[in-house]
């Protein structure tokens, strides 16, 4: 197998870091990434060649595409892997936040492909890999940003391979579904402000997190190991004629299919089942 020059977004954790580790082991030229170097020191004493990047920041991204291309010629592969799970009612969301959940799980997406597509072109070679997520196949009640922001990169992802086809790149996407991974706890963070007075969603955003902090994200309700949704990143990333998309686990390829199949109030009915929803004050009592 011929080495790869990687870049890695989202290497401090989770599947971004197992992924790095997984592709290095096979002989690629890895270079892993993260918003704080120290995060990934350990990775660096282990042969890696490490890079500060941040996907919201675009001297930052610049700097890092540049500084790989100085070294190698050209990114062989990219994994933009780097996002987070903000989870908060529509009404009641902070524009702020919203904001930043895009420039994260979107628009540092979108950046970082086109600055390292010129030299991909130029090779007439590369291949992107988009970690999506089932995510972006439905949204249940509270989750419309971040399914909204995977959305949109199965959106652009499906553009993206019809229009990089043409220049010997492959554009791939991976839908994990639950992964035992640090991502649970910051989607609760994101949940965990202390209601104000008359909330009416407070209730609500108090039964969520305590959903995802105990019970979605366990082996006995479907999640998966961060290292076997890794296997299939690296089998997306490497495999010589790749998929459009790879699903991880068993719940995730379920629920697509049965969002793909069943009627809206079909579909409805059972996020109703497996979501808190808010109460209305009057039926509360």
């Amino acid at each position: 197998m011929t080495a790869k020059t990687v870049l890695i977004t989202g290497c401090s954790s989770g599947m971004g870091r197992q992924t790095a580790l997984a592709l290095h082991g096979l002989g690629h030229r890895v270079y892993a990434t993260a918003r704080r170097p120290e995060a990934i020191a350990d990775l660096a004493a282990q042969g890696m060649a490490t890079l500060a990047l941040d996907v919201t920041d675009e001297a930052s991204m610049v700097a890092a595409v540049r500084e790989v291309e100085r070294q190698q010629g050209s990114i062989d592969l990219l994994i933009n892997n780097a996002a987070y799970g903000l989870h908060q009612p529509v009404e009641s969301a902070d524009p702020a936040e919203v904001r930043a959940q895009f420039d994260t799980n979107v628009f540092g997406l979108v950046r970082l492909t086109q600055l390292v597509l010129p030299g991909m072109r130029a090779a007439g070679r590369g291949r992107i890999v988009n970690i999506s997520s089932m995510a972006g196949r439905f949204s249940p009640p509270g989750g419309a940003f971040y399914h909204a922001s995977k959305h949109a990169v199965e959106a652009i992802s499906d553009s993206l391979r019809l229009e990089v086809a043409p220049f010997g790149i492959d554009v791939v996407v991976v839908q994990p579904g639950p992964t035992i991974t640090e991502f649970a706890g910051t989607a609760v963070d994101t949940m965990a402000a202390p209601p104000a007075s008359g909330d009416p969603y407070g209730t609500f955003r108090a039964e969520l997190a305590d959903m995802y902090a105990h019970k979605s994200f366990t082996r006995r309700n479907g999640a998966v190991p961060a290292e076997a949704a890794t296997r299939v990143i690296v089998r997306a990333a490497t495999t010589a004629r790749p998929r459009a998309r790879y699903a991880i686990g068993g719940l995730s390829r379920v629920v697509m299919t049965a969002r793909r199949l069943l009627p809206d109030a079909a579909f409805d009915a059972v996020m109703r089942r497996s979501f808190p929803l808010p109460r209305p004050a009057a039926s509360a009592r």
